[in-house]
């Protein structure tokens, strides 16, 4: 993703605003919203370690705490509003009944992977909550999986960034890439996974779905 903000932007932005900044920016972007949360993480180790305005350690505690909530808001409109919209019209891009079923039996199995290595993917760190609760995903699991993977990837991101100052942005740069490329070999996998293996888990899906309901 393109990054939005550059350092001397971030650093007016932590000095006016402080350790909220970084937590609001995360948040609103793991709720759904396309803004630089990882950008403004990054931005906000190197500006702490240059100028040592900042404690890295809060740092990392704001980023991990926006991820959580973030994605936590982020769930719960999926859950109250994203299936009945899918239900509603998703239809119109070939999501019938039988395919939204087979949705929830893949967060069921595979939703905590998702939500976890998700947050380390650009657009998945930005759909990945919303997904998990229009697919109906445990919401036990949803939070568990959540705090985990906002928690690992404030640590990364922020200490990596905070001690490599800034030779980290050029890293990311490449890790982002890596991710993207990544999460399209994922897809494409999955895409022929299904097509193979379609009346199989569709049959899994009504067996597993029907046992939650009783």
């Amino acid at each position: 993703m393109a990054h939005f903000l550059d350092q001397a932007q971030i650093a007016a932005i932590l000095s006016t605003y402080g350790y909220w900044a970084i937590f609001l920016v995360v948040a609103l972007e793991s709720s759904g919203l396309p803004l630089p949360g990882e950008t403004m993480l990054v931005g906000a180790a190197i500006y702490a370690r240059l100028s040592g305005a900042l404690s890295i350690d809060w740092i990392v505690a704001a980023a991990a705490a926006g991820a959580i909530m973030g994605d936590n808001i982020g769930y719960w409109i999926g859950r109250e509003f994203g299936y009945r919209f899918l239900e509603r019209h998703g239809w119109r891009v070939g999501l019938g009944p039988e395919k939204l079923r087979l949705g929830q039996y893949l967060f069921y199995k595979w939703g905590g992977a998702i939500v976890f290595f998700g947050r380390f993917i650009a657009l998945l760190r930005i759909l990945a909550a919303l997904l998990a609760g229009a697919n109906r995903l445990p919401a036990g699991k949803f939070f568990l999986f959540n705090a985990a993977g906002g928690i690992v990837w404030a640590l990364v991101f922020g200490f990596g960034a905070y001690w490599l100052t800034a030779g980290f942005e050029k890293i990311e740069g490449r890790l982002a890439t890596l991710g993207i490329v990544c999460g399209l070999i994922g897809l494409f996998v999955l895409w022929r996974y299904y097509k193979v293996n379609e009346e199989r888990l569709l049959r899994d899906a009504d067996a597993v779905l029907s046992q939650r309901k009783q």
